[in-house]
């Protein structure tokens, strides 16, 4: 990746360590020589004090404190010696044969001091810097400091300086080789632990392409209570409510569409049913207005004909009626204002009294009904619902009954349920028309349900009825017939109602 954020921290580390290396080195070259002679000028005050004090506690001539002072000062780079009024030594870091002690005194004594090299001065002491000829015959510069003592005794203190140059550059030197292996072992490490920031910053990166993509089964597992953690938290969050807000969505959407579907399917269903009631109530309408005008215009003035007539008038509006009832059932079971009543009411009984209450429909039929059921059976429903799906039922056998003209009505109690077929014995039902019989004034053999009275709603009303119970229903076909069937809870506590 060209502008990789694992570069970025790798240069602006390598950047920094060069930029604090460089600022040693020039901070060493410029600033330490000056620092070390004031540490030194220091060291040099500090130890005349301290041999001042001895002086005059007379403590010097203690071997024990002398030899303490002595090499405090070799440990600082000191030469000194201090002379008595008399011209007497007391105290020197070198002895009186060595060559840099007579030399050490003789240019204190007779050097005439350049007021620039002086450091610093006062009526005791003064400290400057000198330049020497050693006894080898190389130049030394000293930082030299020479006065009186309290008790008149005078001393000189020098500390070559060439130590200091040659630190500094010895210092440099290392610097600049401890600060290239450093960049380069500094470099390599922070090129490794930098991968520890961007890998689950590239997990974040593919974490949220596929979020763009839409795919929210990608989760970041990184871990970590850092800031990346804490944003890879977030972005799994991020992910689930995305998730969570889209499927709603589409579950709104779906929703609105079927809701769409709906509206028109309801349209739809309203304009056939329209069509359909129109077409229905077009026959009827039609017979009673032709025959009310014969009557009024006295077509046929025998007492028998205008019998026919109005018989004709009375039938037709009987039709009407049963038509406009049953229309009128089956909207409130179809939009629920017709509220179901359970209550637990013997089946057995309730089949018996719809057989008796169309005896004359089964003798006009010329069938025979066998009805095989228990003498008792307790089961869950409305009651007055319930015996409209029986009489339908019966009477669409009782319609559509051929051949031997049996009718069969059986009630099984099985595993808290009760099963209530009607069988009429005749032609079976073509297949491809099942399907269809629930739905309104849908007639499989039209010219045979108009000449009963038949508006094809009846089964219809059978079907909102059931699906009010939850319960199922449907038909089955034979070699010699047809069984419509539904079931009823037969539990002893209407449990499955709830």
């Amino acid at each position: 990746m060209k502008y990789s954020i694992r570069r970025q921290i790798t240069a602006i580390f390598i950047a920094l360590f060069v930029f604090v290396l460089g600022a040693v080195l020039i901070i060493n070259n410029g600033f330490l020589g000056t620092y070390y002679l004031s540490h030194k000028t220091e060291d040099l005050i500090y130890t005349y004090n301290e041999i001042d004090s001895m002086l005059q506690e007379g403590s010097l001539t203690d071997l024990a404190v002398a030899r303490g002072l002595l090499i405090r000062t070799e440990r600082a780079n000191i030469d000194l010696a201090v002379v008595d009024s008399s011209g007497e030594a007391q105290l020197s870091t070198l002895s009186k044969d060595d060559p840099r002690f007579i030399q050490m005194l003789s240019e204190s004594l007779g050097q005439n001091i350049n007021t620039k090299d002086i450091l610093t001065q006062n009526d005791n002491f003064t400290v400057y810097r000198s330049t020497t000829q050693s006894v080898s015959g190389n130049t030394v510069e000293y930082l030299k400091m020479w006065g009186n003592f309290s008790d008149g005794s005078w001393f000189v203190m020098q500390s070559p300086l060439a130590s200091i140059r040659e630190s500094a550059s010895l210092a440099n030197r290392f610097l600049i080789y401890l600060g290239s292996v450093g960049i380069l072992l500094g470099g390599l490490l922070i090129w490794l632990f930098s991968r520890r920031i961007t890998q689950p910053l590239m997990q974040l990166t593919r974490l949220s392409q596929e979020m763009a993509n839409l795919n929210f089964d990608a989760r970041y597992n990184g871990g970590g209570r850092d800031e990346i953690g804490i944003l890879g938290s977030n972005f799994n969050r991020m992910s689930e409510q995305l998730e969570k807000t889209i499927s709603e969505l589409k579950r709104a959407n779906n929703q609105l569409q079927k809701d769409i579907e709906q509206k028109e399917k309801m349209e739809e269903m309203r304009s056939e049913f329209l069509g359909n009631v129109s077409h229905e109530l077009k026959t009827p309408i039609a017979l009673i207005q032709g025959y009310a005008e014969g009557l009024k215009e006295g077509v046929n003035d025998d007492p028998e004909s205008r019998e026919f007539y109005c018989d004709v008038i009375m039938d037709e509006a009987e039709k009407m009626n049963r038509m406009v009832k049953n229309l009128l059932t089956l909207n409130q079971l179809e939009f629920g204002d017709d509220e179901v009543q359970f209550e637990r009411f013997d089946i057995v009984g309730l089949v018996r009294g719809v057989i008796a209450s169309c005896e004359i429909l089964i003798q006009q039929a010329g069938a025979s009904v066998d009805f095989i059921a228990d003498e008792k059976l307790c089961v869950w429903g409305d009651e007055f619902k319930t015996e409209q799906v029986v009489r339908n039922y019966l009477t669409n056998a009782i319609h559509h009954v051929e051949n031997e003209k049996r009718i069969e009505i059986r009630i099984r109690h099985e595993d808290d349920i009760a099963h209530i077929t009607v069988f009429n014995s005749g032609r079976p039902i073509p297949e491809e028309d099942i399907p269809k019989l629930w739905d309104k004034f849908y007639k499989v053999d039209k010219a045979h349900t108009r000449e009963y009275g038949g508006n094809g709603i009846g089964l219809s009303i059978v079907k909102a009825i059931m699906e009010s119970f939850r319960q199922k229903y449907g038909v089955r076909n034979f070699d010699n017939g047809v069984e419509f069937w539904f079931e009823l809870d037969a539990k002893a506590e209407n449990t499955s109602l709830h």
